[in-house]
C-alpha cells in the first residue's frame, strides 16, 4: 500500500509547476520550497515554504510537511541535507545518487569509470602567471582546440558554457570567470544531439522514453524531434546507457540524459540531469504517461506508467523569451493554439529576458517525416519570434 501522499519538491519553477495535473491525478499533494511568490509551482501547491533552494533549515521543515522530498533543480547543498537524510528524511532520489552528478567533472569521472562513452576533459586548477594548469585523472593531457569550457557547478540552459577557439580565448574567458571551478573537454564534431527520459522505481522497474533528437541554438534548446530517426543499433546504444547509469546509482525518479551521436554513428553523453528535463516536455500531449507522472510514481512508489507515443509523431518547441519585458504575450499563445493538434504550456512568469524559457508548445503529427516535422517547428517559431533572434 502506497503511503507517500504529500511529496515535497526543492524549487518550484516550470518543471515543479508542470507536476500539477499528474499530482491530482495521482491524489498526491505538493509542498513546494521556492524561494519568491511568483515562481510558476506556487500557484497549486498545497504550502509553500518561501526560502531559496539551498536553504537546509527550510528543506527540514518541508520534511516535517511531507513523506518523501523530490528535486526540480540541482543547486542544492548535499552536506547539509545529509544530516536530514540520517535522520530519517526520505529523498528521492537518494543524496548518494545525486552526489556523483552535481559537479560535471565529477559527472564526467563517473560515468567514465562505469565504462560509458564521454568526450576527453580535464579539470582546470587554479590559473596565474604559470598559465592554466591542466589534471586529468589518467595523468595530464592536453585538449585541442576548439574545445569547452564548462562552470562545474549550477550551469543550466547555455548559462556557465563556452565554446573556446584558442589558448588565448581560454585565458580570457577564465579570467571573467574569476576562480570558479571550471571543465574543459574536448569539442565533439557531433552529427546530432539527442536525449531520452529514462525512469527507475525503488524496485528496481525501468521504463524507457522514446529517443529524441535535441535542437540547440545558443545552447540553449530551440526545439525537440519526437522520435530521433535512428538507427536500431544507436537506439539500442542509448538504453543500454540508460539502464547501465540508473541501476549504477540506484535511482529513483526520472533522469534526462543528453547525448551526442557522430557522423560515424558513435554515442557520446554529454550531461546527466537527475529529474525531469526539458527534453521530455513533449510526454504532457504526447505519451501515456507523461514525464511528470512517472516521476511522482516513482516518488511515491506507484508502479511505473507505460512510456509509450500515443500518437506517431511529435515536435516541442521552446518558447523563449526575446526581449526585456513584462508581457503574456496571449495574442501570439492563442495563434500557436490555433494549430492542428497544437498544445501551448506557459509557464504564468512575470518577467520576459532574452533566452528565458516561457512556456513550450506541442504539436502531435500523423506520420510526419524529420522534414516536415522542421517544417512544423519553423511555422511555430515565426509565429513566436517573427523576424527576431532569440539572443
Amino acid at each position: 500500500m502506497n503511503n507517500i501522499k504529500r511529496v515535497g519538491v526543492i524549487g518550484g519553477g516550470q518543471l515543479a509547476w508542470m507536476m500539477a495535473g499528474a499530482a491530482k491525478a495521482l491524489g498526491v499533494e505538493l509542498v513546494i520550497q521556492t524561494p519568491h511568490a511568483t515562481d510558476p509551482a506556487v500557484a497549486f501547491a498545497a504550502f509553500t515554504i518561501f526560502a531559496p533552494v539551498d536553504d537546509s533549515a527550510a528543506t527540514a521543515e518541508l520534511a516535517t510537511r511531507c513523506d518523501a522530498i523530490a528535486f526540480e533543480n540541482e543547486f542544492i547543498n548535499l552536506v547539509a541535507l545529509m544530516p536530514l537524510q540520517e535522520q530519517g528524511v526520505l529523498f528521492r532520489p537518494r543524496l548518494e545518487a545525486l552526489a556523483p552528478l552535481l559537479d560535471k567533472y565529477d559527472q564526467r569521472c563517473y560515468l567514465r569509470d562505469l565504462g560509458l562513452p564521454v568526450p576527453k576533459f580535464v579539470a582546470l586548477e587554479e590559473w596565474g602567471s604559470g598559465g592554466v594548469g591542466e589534471r586529468g585523472s589518467g595523468g595530464e593531457y592536453p585538449i585541442s582546440f576548439p574545445a569547452v569550457l564548462k562552470v562545474r557547478r549550477h550551469g543550466y540552459d547555455g548559462q556557465g558554457t563556452f565554446i573556446i577557439k584558442d589558448r588565448e580565448a581560454l585565458e580570457a574567458t577564465l579570467q571573467g570567470l574569476g576562480h570558479t571551478p571550471v571543465l574543459l573537454e574536448e569539442f565533439i564534431p557531433f552529427e546530432r544531439e539527442l536525449a531520452v527520459i529514462a525512469a527507475r522505481s525503488s524496485a528496481g522497474e525501468m521504463a524507457l522514453y522514446p529517443v529524441v533528437e535535441t535542437q540547440q541554438e545558443e545552447q540553449v534548446c530551440r526545439r525537440v524531434l519526437v522520435p530521433a530517426e535512428l538507427d536500431p543499433a544507436v537506439t539500442g546504444q542509448i538504453e543500454a546507457i540508460a539502464h547501465t547509469l540508473l541501476n549504477s546509482l540506484q535511482a529513483v525518479g526520472v533522469f534526462g540524459i543528453e547525448l551526442f551521436l557522430t557522423p560515424t554513428g558513435k554515442v557520446l553523453v554529454n550531461e546527466i540531469a537527475p529529474r525531469t528535463h526539458n527534453s521530455g516536455h513533449f510526454t504532457l500531449d504526447a505519451s501515456y504517461t507523461s514525464q511528470f507522472e512517472q516521476h511522482l510514481r516513482a516518488v511515491c512508489d506507484l508502479p511505473l506508467g507505460n512510456p509509450a507515443l500515443k500518437c506517431d509523431a511529435a515536435v516541442m518547441v521552446n518558447l523563449l523569451g526575446y526581449e526585456y519585458s513584462h508581457n503574456d504575450y496571449l495574442a501570439k499563445r492563442q495563434q500557436l493554439a490555433q494549430l492542428p493538434n497544437s498544445h501551448v504550456h506557459w509557464y504564468g512568469k512575470s518577467e520576459s529576458r532574452p533566452g528565458r524559457k516561457l512556456g513550450h508548445v506541442t504539436v502531435l503529427l500523423d506520420g510526419a517525416t524529420k522534414s516536415e516535422a522542421q517544417a512544423v517547428a519553423q511555422t511555430l517559431e515565426s509565429i513566436w519570434y517573427g523576424s527576431r533572434s532569440v539572443r
